[in-house]
């Protein structure tokens, strides 16, 4: 009966001792706290009442799909009107390998579905000029548009034939993807 008691109290010891507050450093250091942070300045806060966006409209660029034909160095963002002839084109046609002709030049675009922030990752190469920045591209509608690596358009494309896609790049030089 003794060992019982002795083994109980053993347990109860060593549960006790379990709940013991430990610290990271292990047996004799010191608990460390860390430091407490030092203030840091604000910099200064304005306000001002903003102007009613209902009476004066002329502050406000128009918006996009305004219907409004914008030329091809357009800003992002800006819709520019279809070619007259344009063709239907899908996402999934563009996927590969194309060649490119823009200011008397060739160099390869290749096209991808794998997602870079709003539209597909792309690439070019041996261009020159503007195309060299290609990243990513997107279909809007029945627009083709190259972005550079920041997500900013740098041209705008067409379907004019089966394996053909014509534009411009936002400098004006034109452009024309084939197979």
């Amino acid at each position: 009966m003794r060992v019982f008691h002795a083994a109980a109290g053993l347990a109860v010891v060593l549960a006790l001792t379990g709940c013991q507050r430990t610290s990271m450093g292990g047996f004799g250091s010191q608990d460390v706290s860390p430091a407490p942070l030092q203030a840091q300045p604000v910099p200064t806060v304005s306000s001002s009442q903003l102007p009613d966006p209902t009476t004066n409209t002329s502050q406000f660029p128009a918006a996009p799909n305004a219907g409004t034909a914008a030329p091809g160095g357009a800003p992002a963002g800006t819709q520019v009107a279809a070619a007259p002839n344009a063709l239907d084109v899908t996402k999934e046609s563009m996927v590969g390998n194309w060649r490119v002709s823009s200011a008397g030049s060739s160099c390869d675009m290749f096209l991808t579905l794998t997602n870079l922030g709003s539209g597909s990752r792309g690439g070019t190469r041996g261009c020159a000029g503007e195309l060299t920045t290609m990243g990513s591209w997107e279909v809007a509608g029945k627009q083709v548009v190259l972005k550079d690596r920041g997500g900013n358009p740098i041209a705008r494309l067409y379907k004019t034939a089966d394996a053909r896609f014509d534009g411009s790049t936002n400098g004006g030089q034109p452009v024309s993807l084939s197979r």
